[in-house]
């Protein structure tokens, strides 16, 4: 049992699909998971500006030599409008045409509350009934971002919506939430589908508390964690990367490059 190894397009927004998969391909990669390409989060957009149609779109993807593991779309289950829900559902079309498994969505939230379970547990069974009504085969993902930070939140949480997929955000987990990642794995990881990892070091930026560096130069303890998901998880274990949100970190290739050389993940 192994995990596959993939990249959140976080790292490289100014990538079009075909260059991200290029990117993917040169690393060896097994997926990518795209929330970000030609500088915009707007993948539909994106999608009919470069291929005009779903259908064309998964014509195209029939010879890319790496998969789409996921379309990372902006939805949060704990406070969202019917235009939030419009903008989700934007996303269907493409993920059903290239056979794509996961759309990511957000918790949501601020504090752990049983009325922000409530709320997310709602959203899953809204999304539930949609997905059966029109036969969808793609399913959400929920990362573990905002008010799913502890064991204990996430657990409640599964409590209302059982069997919801979860996207496992170590760094959340490990620096918002005080756990140990082996910990939180032994816990909650029967219900994880997709991991994020990244690497970081208590020193405060311009944007947290802590500041990003490439894998194998932090304090995360991957080295911990690593040897876990190789004997027990079969999923993506994604390089999130947030070269988007944070411009002045080193190009994807870099982080890649050092992650290659200390065997990091």
């Amino acid at each position: 049992m192994s995990y596959r190894r993939s990249i959140s397009t976080l790292g490289c927004p100014d990538l079009s699909l075909a260059e991200t998969i290029a990117l993917a391909q040169r690393h060896h990669l097994d997926a990518v998971e795209l929330r970000a390409l030609a500088h915009t989060i707007d993948l539909p957009t994106v999608f009919t500006a470069a291929y005009g149609t779903p259908t064309a779109l998964a014509a195209w993807m029939k010879t890319a030599p790496v998969p789409i593991i996921s379309l990372d779309t902006s939805l949060k289950l704990a406070d969202n409008s019917a235009a939030d829900r419009e903008d989700f559902l934007r996303f269907l079309p493409w993920a059903e045409a290239i056979g794509v498994p996961w759309l990511r969505v957000f918790d949501g939230g601020h504090a752990a509350d049983p009325a922000t379970h409530q709320a997310m547990a709602d959203t899953v069974a809204w999304w539930r009934a949609l997905k059966k009504q029109n036969g969808w085969q793609a399913e959400i993902m929920v990362e573990t971002h905002d008010a799913l930070c502890t064991t204990a939140a996430i657990q409640q949480f599964l409590a209302l919506a059982p069997r919801t997929a979860i996207l496992w955000d170590t760094q959340h987990t490990w620096r918002n939430g005080g756990e140990n990642p082996a910990t939180t794995w032994r816990a909650i990881g029967s219900q994880v589908v997709h991991v994020h990892v990244k690497d970081s070091v208590s020193r405060p930026s311009a944007k947290h508390p802590f500041s990003y560096v490439l894998p194998g130069e932090g304090e995360f303890p991957m080295a911990t964690l690593r040897p876990l998901l190789q004997a027990e998880f079969t999923g993506c274990v994604s390089l999130e990367w947030e070269r988007l949100w944070h411009p002045t970190i080193a190009p994807i290739d870099d982080a890649l490059n050092a992650s290659a050389k200390c065997q990091w993940w």
